[in-house]
């Protein structure tokens, strides 16, 4: 073993090429003790290709020994050989000692493949072998989990969580919550990722459960764990937008507003955050606030819609009627189809008293919002302001279907048929 140990000593110390030079003496003349110990060796260090070339020369005088076979799947599996990789392990016994982790190792490669049915079918034959490997339980949860069985995920962990909290470097209570929390059952899942905190401290567990709890509507222990995500690192760009939220769930709108400044210094070309930030503006009646962090948002992206439309309701508010073209006219452009977009224009139009203009658009709106109340009663108005009497009545009653005791629409469906 003495020339393994050097061996592993000369890569060790960087020195590969009079490594590889003895690895060769082994591989020929070594005996096989050697070539087994080197080959494991060498596979933990990286060198997959020579621990292969052990491997086979061992296989060659142990052709049906599954420990072999399952090493050199494995290495398979690392070089990224996965049809070899399942050529070796289909070649074990069902009695050799190695046949379960040869279903385990099947069972991965199918699920990476997408072949869950026949990963799951080699999963519950291990399980068969080995009733109370718990690892046989947290693969069956991983499995489940990456298809969306939630239930099938959560009785899975469930089984490990009594003998291991931890696997594969894996908090199972983490698991557990991550699965209730993607199930929708989020006051269910705070206290696991609770568990998993009390054990570690991690950040996307605390974010996690963090984002649960805002989901839940615990909106003060959302805002303190994010707080805590904060604290741990600024810069984890994802917590700003949910715990600004969180404050203004709570009114805390100041809070909210600041959390958002805050995270576009961490994070100055996420347009959600100006947007957002725009809004909040918007709600602390800061209209030249909310028109810049708009402006912002869509100097990041040019096709932002959400961040038009916001622009146009601000200035029509505003009677900024060529603003809300400019954008329109930004906007056709680029060749992006918005219906909301017609209707905006229609009003702008109206707005500087563009008659013809304003109808051709309200009519281009009418096909997408004919079922809508509020574009159909601001169309109605503006084609009896032109004089359009028999198509406004035709709107207005319209209207009247949606709400027949509306005194309003009655009126002025009487007065349309009177002056006939």
């Amino acid at each position: 073993m003495e020339r393994v140990n050097e061996i592993i000593s000369l890569l060790e110390d960087g020195q590969q090429d009079k490594a590889l030079k003895y690895y060769q003496d082994v591989l020929k003349s070594g005996n096989n003790e050697e070539r087994f110990v080197l080959g494991e060796e060498l596979f933990q260090l990286g060198f997959l290709e020579e621990a292969k070339d052990l491997f086979l020369v061992l296989l060659e005088g142990y052709p049906e020994e599954g420990e072999l076979l399952v090493l050199v799947a494995e290495v398979e599996m690392e070089l990224g050989n996965e049809e070899a990789a399942i050529s070796y392990l289909e070649q074990l016994n069902p009695n050799d000692p190695s046949f379960p982790q040869a279903l385990l190792l099947l069972a991965d490669l199918y699920q990476m493949d997408g072949l869950y049915e026949v990963s799951e079918q080699k999963l519950k034959e291990a399980q068969k072998i080995l009733p109370d490997e718990v690892i046989i339980d947290f693969a069956l949860g991983e499995l489940y989990a990456e298809q969306g069985k939630i239930t099938e995920a959560i009785k899975s962990y469930q089984k490990v969580l009594p003998k291991e909290e931890n696997i594969a470097g894996v908090n199972i209570n983490g698991r557990i919550a991550d699965n209730l929390s993607a199930g929708g059952a989020f006051e269910d899942a705070i206290p696991y990722y609770e568990k998993a905190l009390e054990e570690k401290v991690e950040i996307n567990t605390l974010f996690n459960l963090a984002l649960t709890a805002s989901q839940a509507g615990l909106y003060t222990i959302a805002i303190n764990r994010f707080e805590e995500v904060k604290g741990l690192d600024p810069s984890y760009h994802s917590l700003y937008l949910y715990l600004a939220r969180s404050y203004e769930q709570e009114e805390m709108l100041n809070e909210a507003y600041n959390t958002v400044i805050e995270g576009i210094k961490q994070d100055e070309f996420n347009k959600d955050l100006y947007l957002y930030g725009g809004k909040l503006a918007l709600k602390r009646g800061d209209e030249q606030k909310a028109e810049e962090h708009f402006r912002e948002a869509l100097a990041i992206d040019p096709e932002f819609t959400e961040a038009v439309l916001l622009l146009n309701k601000l200035f029509l508010t505003q009677d900024r009627f060529d603003d809300v073209l400019e954008l329109i006219e930004m906007m056709d452009n680029q060749e992006i189809e918005e219906p909301q977009l017609h209707w905006d224009a229609a009003k702008a139009f109206h707005g500087i008293e563009k008659y013809s203009e304003a109808l051709n658009k309200y009519q281009l709106a009418y096909t997408f919002f004919k079922e809508l109340p509020d574009f159909l009663y601001d169309y109605g108005y503006f084609l009896l302001e032109e004089g359009k009497r028999k198509d406004a009545a035709e709107i207005f009653n319209m209207l009247l279907q949606t709400d027949p005791s509306n005194e309003e629409y009655i009126e002025i469906l009487q007065r349309l048929m009177d002056n006939e």
